[in-house]
């Protein structure tokens, strides 16, 4: 891992291990939520059990950051609890996306 910032956090990109730790920390944060996990599963057009088959996915992975992306309080609320910059995670999406 790279050395954090001067604030603590990190602010370098991802490489693709990294984006897709920080894909399934995010996806654990968003599932610590009854509501927001509905929102998410309503929003991609998945359901649970085919978020559970397709979780080691990138394209899944990019959806659940691109959920984060698209709602800017919840993307700076996942970062403030993993310890991130927001642009972290969506330098992941974008990493995913490749």
């Amino acid at each position: 891992m790279e050395p954090p910032a001067r604030n603590g956090k990190r602010d370098t990109a991802p490489d693709a291990q990294e984006a897709t730790t920080l894909a399934l920390m995010a996806l654990g944060w968003i599932l610590s939520d009854d509501d927001r996990a509905g929102r998410l599963l309503a929003l991609t057009g998945m359901d649970a059990e085919m978020l559970r088959a397709r979780v080691g996915d990138p394209t899944t992975l990019g959806a659940v950051l691109a959920f984060l992306s698209d709602h800017e309080p919840d993307l700076l609320a996942c970062a403030d609890a993993l310890d991130i910059r927001p642009d972290n995670l969506i330098a992941a999406r974008e990493r995913l996306s490749q």
